[in-house]
């Protein structure tokens, strides 16, 4: 039985889904150098180091259902295609940003007939990318047959799959993330590019290399599309060379762009970044992660709020004056727009990563709110009550110390135990003293 044709297809049967044309030197300098070894990839090595799951299941020629997440431009789709290259199966490649349930339904319906033995290939191979565009019913579509093992899927998503694909459809995939690229494989894969592309005679003045690596994020594909450009602006000399400057480095790869996203896990990373530092008393990278968010748009008064957080959980005691000041900063932001707001926002935040740190009285109310959730039940005692029934009550302020030990609570338990750090070691001084007397 012949196997059907259809729009959709990635690449004949058991070959790499590289677009027809990648030979073409219109065609962009990152997809022309798309890696077709497994030698050539870069990077990941937490997950491809030799040895490794997904090594071992690649050197194995073993195809499973997976998914990968992480930035763009971290080697994604290069590592699908890789897998694909070597699966004895037929491959189809997918956009879920652009595809719809009839493509889908297509590719399902030629990986049923394939897997029942109609054609000559049994194996059926879908790459879908940017898998979180689907919605809950276009998932859904594709789990029985994930389920049942008539296609093998490979989703590729810079979201956090966790949270962009439904339960049913992940239980059956093994997750791996990818993480940006660091300057060992950056500097591989630019060399590489380098070498592939001797028609153009590139040389790099070091401090250009150093710029281009340094700006790209962490994402190939912004350090191949700024190299390509460095060197088409670049006139070639006498000899036919194009050298880049650091000049023309900056022009080409101009502002990095921040990976930040107000919707997405982007957001959540970097608040917690900052709230981190803050906790462990890191100024410097304090500021970094405020003027990224800042920079990215972010609500000020988010910021605000999350800082004046950390001011009661993590200063607390120790140091007094930042909660107000926190609340300074809660409040400026409330009236107070960008360029402005940055100041109370640094202010507040750098006086709390550098005050002492101390999360008792956090620690106090959660103890006694898990006292009161699971723990004895204790009526207010008569002498604590209102009006004229608080019986047998001690006014503290006529005695010596303006302190006297009565009852404050049935059954009394400790849940607020003050450290040695900053002023917090003064109150913890003083309970001692007080509790002594009890």
């Amino acid at each position: 039985m012949e196997e059907p044709l259809f729009t959709n297809p990635a690449g004949p049967a058991g070959q790499p889904s590289a677009p027809p044309d990648a030979a073409r030197q219109d065609v962009p300098l990152a997809a022309r150098l798309a890696p077709s070894e497994l030698d050539d990839f870069a990077g990941q090595s937490h997950i491809f180091a030799p040895g490794s799951l997904l090594r071992r299941l690649i050197d194995t020629g073993t195809v499973r259902s997976a998914v990968f997440h992480g930035p763009p431009g971290c080697g994604k789709t290069a590592m699908a295609r890789l897998i694909a290259a070597r699966a004895n199966a037929r491959i189809f490649e997918l956009n879920a940003a652009v595809a719809g349930v009839a493509d889908l339904k297509k590719i399902l319906d030629h990986a049923k007939a394939a897997f029942s033995g109609a054609f000559k290939h049994r194996n059926t191979l879908l790459l879908l990318d940017e898998i979180h565009h689907f919605n809950k019913t276009q998932q859904d579509v594709l789990l029985p047959s994930v389920e049942r093992g008539e296609i093998i899927l490979i989703g590729m998503t810079t979201e956090n799959p966790f949270y962009y694909i439904n339960r049913a459809l992940l239980s059956r995939f093994s997750v791996f993330e990818f993480k940006p690229l660091d300057e060992p494989a950056l500097r591989k894969i630019l060399e590489r590019a380098l070498g592939k592309t001797p028609e153009l005679k590139i040389t790099l003045e070091p401090d250009a290399e150093s710029h281009l690596l340094a700006r790209c994020a962490g994402d190939a594909r912004k350090l191949l599309n700024a190299l390509e450009v460095a060197a088409l602006s670049t006139g070639p000399d006498e000899s036919g060379g194009r050298h880049v400057t650091l000049k023309t480095a900056e022009e080409s790869i101009q502002q990095p762009a921040l990976r930040y996203d107000k919707g997405d896990d982007e957001h959540y990373d970097h608040i917690s970044a900052f709230i981190k530092s803050m906790r462990g008393s890191d100024p410097d990278a304090t500021a970094y992660w405020l003027a990224k968010m800042l920079e990215a748009g972010e609500d000020p008064r988010f910021i605000a709020r999350r800082i004046f957080i950390c001011a009661g959980e993590d200063v607390g005691n120790a140091d007094p004056v930042a909660i107000m000041l926190a609340d300074t900063a809660f409040k400026s932001a409330e009236v107070l727009g960008m360029p402005e707001v940055r100041i109370p926002l640094a202010q507040a935040a750098l006086y709390v990563a550098c005050a002492p740190k101390s999360n008792a009285a956090y620690l106090a109310i959660d103890a006694a709110l898990a006292e009161v959730r699971t723990g004895r039940l204790r009526s207010v005692p008569d002498n604590l009550k209102s009006g004229g029934r608080n019986k047998g009550y001690v006014y503290p302020h006529d005695w010596p110390g303006h302190y006297v030990s009565q009852v404050y609570m049935p059954d009394p338990k400790t849940f607020y135990n003050p450290t040695n750090e900053g002023r917090e070691k003064l109150i913890a001084d003083r309970l001692r003293q007080l509790r002594a007397k009890k």
